[in-house]
């Protein structure tokens, strides 16, 4: 069957699929996405994901209101794509619509809404074994928080990473760990979790918010603070954690393991955790 996606209120096959060069998204990178995972057709965190889409619309002023319907479009895509039996994503792409190329937001303007699903397995190797990460500076703009679709940097660091061998870059910022191209990050070090305090250089992650959920839940203690590049290379743990990367152990940062390059006991209890959420 021919993947079928939504755009504009109607469900179409892909390759049917036409935006106009006019885009401001396509001019501008003006617009903003998400992405929801589903497993065997149930949405995690659903509500977290829509919250945090309507402060990113609300951040760059676009008219789209109708959040409400984004439920039931989501679950027509799994079902025409036949995903609903599998771990499964949504991407949702909301841009500030067709105008012609003016640098102020124009007034009276229709947005433009793109989504599509696709298989989202787990990637259970990197789950189980864990992944090496590089460092790199943070070469981003200062307003991490939106989840916007201008990701040029992000993908520029992630494509070093690969070049590296690496399932990662987690970013330096002033010497400070923020976060990593497409992931939250997280150390441990003697039993307490560590995760930097959420702000503008940041997204506020939904499985970093699970994971201090978790944390409270099972009396884990986590400290919100600023963790240097310094600091980072001596943590017991080292976490990457995302809507894809679920809770991925790292082994090892550039040349040096973490830990005794192993996943360790703290990281694999809040992976427990998580996916006997992730069952019910």
């Amino acid at each position: 069957m021919n993947e079928r996606v939504y755009l504009n209120g109607e469900f179409i096959a892909k390759e049917e699929a036409k935006i106009s060069p006019n885009d401001r998204g396509f001019i501008f990178a003006d617009g903003v996405y998400e992405v929801v995972k589903y497993y065997n057709g149930n949405p995690f965190r659903y509500d977290d994901h829509i919250e945090r889409l309507k402060r990113s619309i609300a951040a760059l002023s676009i008219d789209f209101n109708e959040t409400e319907k984004l439920h039931k479009i989501f679950y027509e895509l799994l079902s025409v794509n036949n995903l609903l039996n599998i771990h499964a994503g949504v991407y949702l792409q909301i841009t500030r619509g067709e105008h012609k190329r003016i640098h102020s937001f124009p007034g009276e303007i229709k947005s433009t809404i793109y989504a599509f699903a696709f298989e989202l397995p787990s990637n259970n190797d990197h789950l189980k074994n864990g992944i090496k990460v590089i460092t790199s500076e943070d070469i981003r703009w200062q307003r991490c928080d939106i989840k916007s679709v201008s990701l040029l940097p992000n993908t520029m660091l992630f494509n070093k990473a690969t070049e590296a061998g690496a399932g990662e870059c987690v970013l330096v910022r002033d010497g400070f760990i923020t976060e990593a191209t497409h992931s939250s990050v997280l150390g441990v070090k003697n039993g307490v979790v560590i995760t930097r305090p959420l702000s503008n250089l940041i997204l506020s992650g939904i499985t970093r918010k699970v994971i201090l959920e978790i944390c409270a839940d099972i009396n884990i203690p986590v400290e919100e603070r600023l963790l240097s590049e310094k600091e980072l290379y001596k943590m017991d743990e080292v976490i990457i954690a995302g809507t894809g990367s679920e809770i991925t152990p790292v082994v090892q940062i550039n040349d040096k393991l973490v830990g005794d390059g192993n996943p360790g006991e703290i990281t694999k209890l809040i992976q427990q955790k998580f996916f006997e959420l992730v069952k019910r």
